[in-house]
């Protein structure tokens, strides 16, 4: 992806404090995801405390960031999208430790249905956040979480049901918000210079 296609809708210096706020929560939703998927990796054999505790705090997580997104972005526009991303994301949370009681599949079944409705929604919310820059990795991003969470929900009925797919999807969505951050942190510099 060239700097030209972000350049041409430069961001307003009004905006400017919102994306960099959005940047630094991208770099933010990175590492998280990169160490929760670490620990996932690690402990995801068996459904134990640590691990149930692990699937429940993810989704968790990506509330306090819708929150925080919502706060610091400044998208009138992504507004109503945010919001059904929190309720959403606070229902997988519930759904996951439910669903923990049904075993492996039970939870595969939950996180797909989440990932296929979060990626829909992060579709848009970076569909209509064109303008801040960096948001082509956050589209693909989407795409790939509904198609990914398609994945989850057909292995679940299957013989090979593993949550260690979970920690890839995460590290995945966690490198689609680093390369974003960098890309809105490339034309911030572009901009200011």
């Amino acid at each position: 992806m060239s700097s030209a296609i972000d350049t041409r809708n430069p961001v307003p210096a009004r905006n400017a404090g919102h994306v960099r706020g959005l940047r630094h929560l991208y770099y933010a939703r990175f590492g998280f995801a990169v160490v929760w998927a670490g620990l996932l990796a690690l402990t995801a054999a068996t459904l134990t405390a640590p691990v149930i505790a692990l699937l429940v705090i993810y989704p968790l997580f990506d509330v306090v960031a819708a929150v925080i997104d919502f706060r610091t972005s400044g998208a009138a526009r992504a507004r109503a999208a945010l919001y059904v991303n929190m309720a959403l994301s606070l229902g997988a949370a519930v759904g996951l430790a439910a669903a923990v009681t049904s075993g492996i599949p039970g939870v595969l079944r939950v996180w797909g249905v989440w990932a296929i409705a979060a990626g829909l929604v992060q579709l848009i919310v970076a569909i209509r956040r064109y303008r801040f820059g960096g948001q082509w990795a956050m589209i693909l991003s989407g795409a790939i979480s509904a198609i990914a969470g398609t994945s989850f929900v057909l292995q679940s009925v299957g013989s090979q049901v593993l949550l260690t797919n979970i920690a890839g999807y995460a590290t995945l969505g966690g490198v689609f918000f680093l390369i974003s951050a960098i890309r809105m942190h490339r034309l911030d510099a572009n901009q200011a210079a």
